[in-house]
């Protein structure tokens, strides 16, 4: 299989960084956004960025939804549950059964 061509693009900040996608986020944009503590900081952008786009912002919101439907979050993937299981358990929450 050949490489993908990565494509030169500038965003909006004046970033330029090289992408191979049609994704139009801005990895430098990406990284200044990320928080510096919470559970937030501990998550990948795509799956920070899933949680964001769903209106999750705390704890208490995320142990109202199951991990099935967080799963279902475009950019949320598996490898993230253990990290989220693990802050919603030091601050007394669950998932949702």
């Amino acid at each position: 299989m050949a490489a993908s061509e990565k494509n030169l693009r500038i965003c909006s900040q004046g970033h330029k960084y090289y992408k191979s996608s049609d994704c139009p986020t801005c990895p430098t944009c990406e990284q200044e956004r990320k928080p510096e503590n919470g559970f937030l900081s501990l998550l990948s952008a795509p799956a920070r960025r899933a949680l964001e786009n769903n209106g999750i912002y705390s704890l208490k919101t995320l142990s109202k939804y199951s991990e099935k439907e967080i799963l279902q979050f475009h950019g949320m993937g598996p490898a993230s549950l253990p990290k989220l299981r693990s802050a919603l358990k030091e601050n007394g929450l669950t998932f949702r059964s």
